[in-house]
């Protein structure tokens, strides 16, 4: 019964991802080209700003439930025990969903509807593997050579559906290059939050949590789309410049570039405040004197003096898993097993023959009790629970900011208070020499494991001003560059291309960095940025090559056409049918005339 639950919670997400994955591959292509389909040909400049408010409300949508999600999430719910209410999280997107739903029924009637005409993508596919088929089957020189590959098709198809598909080939071979740009871009949640963990959220009264740094995208996203449309693009236009829609994407992939380039140097200045830690071969030890008396240290190649009750300032490195400390004097001989791969920690007692303790550092806040009777640590944030003498708490996770923590052994209490930097672990010793009271917090002894965060999280703001940038110039201009060089009949199928890109290019982040495998994340920020730099340039060439094109003038001028050669066909027949007629006309006149001249001769 106990499996049970958990395998039904585990079934159910699975459902709900399915379920989303389905809505989003449903929604996604269609509705750019069902809201591009509500401007006729004369309303190009509409059906621009168009695309420029869709990605507006995308983005104002992302910025409101990075905000209130998070807000409703940390509500407490629940009947007989309180919780974190992911319901209301979940509950209240979806009922928001079901009220959109329905007021955009309600317009129904206001909408202009394209008519559908049967599965479009199996008829292309059917088409190209036709044409491909007969063109192999053709590969002899003795055929005549077609213009186009798609030319073979002819024999089955109608034209107008093989020049539609030329159309859509030729937006689609501009799509190969593009998903380096979603390789670098999807990284702002990904590699920059991780980046953002080692840095300092501290901004005076407000206190940002990493991964709410990701919510400056969207909000740059409802600064930049208007000022770009009213101003820089205007701007670029009185200047003379032709700013095409293919260099804008250009543009916009040298952009999110540069951001990875920026991204890159704020972590060769993180990596300088970073701790070094031990490698697989190597372990590290920092020495606490547990006792009241300062100690003298002794280990290999190194000598250290430590006051009463204080730790050493660093962490030693050994490449041995086993060393000799050498304490006190005359000195006593203690073997010390190291465990490679790690920092720890040797609590060295008052008693020298009592255990010695190693405690591995776990990057978080550890108590340590010296006293000869039990202490309780609490806080707010959660409870260490009793410490046995001359033994320590488990690790803790605490939040940035200023924390309280109660000390209690028996009736007697102590607070100790202190304000916690990001990233920053601490061990905390309470010596046997410790006095309840209100000056308790003077006898404890801190020590700091790894320093906070110092490089300040606002120094990646040019980075997503940058990257957000590229982002206006590559993806709003992408989607209507995909529409608008669609054929009538392939809107939607443009549009999938289009963001197919976006998990093609998730699928390379995996692999370059899988392949890659370089030891400094600077490097890899800065390999990122040369691939993209480089695919940019692939790009600019083959957009050079490239001409834009009316797709509804083609279709009409083949429908003209079409519609001519079947009159042509149609006067030929006509003609035929009226020679028939003539021929025919003439052979009874003629056998008239032989019966007239038979009758005369009798």
């Amino acid at each position: 019964m106990r499996s049970f639950f958990p395998l039904t919670f585990s079934v159910l997400s699975m459902a709900g991802l399915l379920l989303i994955a389905l809505g989003t591959g449903g929604i996604k292509p269609c509705v750019a080209a069902f809201g591009g389909d509500q401007f006729g040909d004369h309303q190009d400049k509409q059906r621009r700003t168009f695309f420029s408010v869709f990605y507006l409300c995308i983005n104002g949508g992302s910025l409101l439930s990075t905000i209130i999600t998070p807000i409703l999430r940390a509500q407490d719910c629940g009947i007989h025990s309180k919780s974190k209410c992911y319901s209301l999280a979940f509950g209240v997107p979806a009922a928001l969903m079901a009220v959109s739903l329905v007021v955009f029924i309600m317009g129904s009637g206001m909408y202009y509807k394209t008519k559908p005409e049967g599965n479009i993508m199996l008829k292309v596919s059917k088409c190209i593997g036709f044409a491909i088929k007969n063109r192999y089957r053709h590969r002899s020189r003795k055929y005549p050579k077609k213009e186009h590959w798609m030319d073979w098709a002819e024999e089955k198809y109608d034209k107008l559906l093989i020049a539609q598909i030329k159309i859509a080939l030729r937006v689609l071979l501009l799509y190969i290059p593009l998903p380096m740009f979603w390789t670098l871009f999807d990284q702002k949640g990904s590699r920059w939050t991780l980046q953002a963990t080692t840095m300092d959220g501290n901004f005076g009264s407000i206190v940002i949590q990493p991964d709410q740094m990701q919510t400056i995208n969207p909000i740059l996203i409802l600064t930049l789309v208007p000022i770009m449309e009213s101003l820089v693009y205007p701007l670029i236009k009185k200047c003379g410049l032709n700013f095409t829609p293919l260099k804008k994407m250009t543009v916009g992939m040298i952009l999110a570039a540069l951001a990875f380039v920026c991204a890159a140097v704020i972590q060769l200045q993180i990596d300088k405040t970073l701790p070094v830690f031990p490698s697989a071969s190597q372990s590290q030890l920092k020495f606490l004197n547990m006792g009241n008396t300062p100690i003298t240290v002794q280990f290999p190649e190194n000598q250290l003096n430590l006051a009463a009750a204080q730790a050493s300032e660093e962490y030693f490195k050994f490449e041995s898993d086993q060393i000799t400390v050498l304490i006190g004097n005359p000195p006593v001989s203690k073997s010390v097993s190291l465990t490679k791969g790690q920092r720890q920690t040797l609590l060295i007692p008052s008693a020298i023959n009592d255990e010695w303790q190693l405690v591995r550092d776990l990057h978080k806040v550890l108590f340590i009790n010296g006293m000869s009777t039990p202490v309780t640590v609490s806080s707010a944030a959660g409870h260490y629970g009793e410490i046995e003498p001359l033994h320590y708490s488990n690790y803790s996770e605490i939040k940035n900011g200023r924390a309280t923590f109660t000390l209690q052994s028996g009736s007697q209490s102590c607070e100790y208070s202190k304000d916690f930097g990001f990233g920053g672990s601490y061990t905390f010793f309470i010596p046997s020499t410790l006095t309840f009271g209100p000056n308790c917090q003077e006898s404890i002894t801190e020590s700091v494991d790894i320093k906070p965060n110092s490089v300040h999280m606002a120094l990646q703001i040019p980075q997503y001003f940058l990257i957000t940038a590229g982002e206006v110039m590559f993806s709003v201009t992408g989607l209507e560059f995909s529409y608008s060089q669609a054929p009538s009949n392939m809107k939607s199928v443009l549009q999938a291309g289009w963001l197919l890109t976006n998990a093609f290019g998730n699928f390379i982040v995996l692999i370059v960095a899988e392949i890659a495998k370089l030891p400094k994340q600077w490097t890899e920020y800065i390999l990122f940025a040369s691939l993209l730099v480089a695919v940019s340039i692939i790009f600019s060439i083959m957009a050079s090559f490239y001409t834009y094109i009316d797709p509804t003038a083609i279709e009409a001028e083949f429908k003209k056409k079409i519609h001519d050669d079947e009159d042509d066909e149609d006067d030929k027949k006509k003609e035929l049918q009226k020679s028939k007629e003539m021929e025919k006309r003439d052979s009874v006149s003629s056998d008239d005339e032989d019966k007239k001249y038979v009758q005369t001769s009798m």
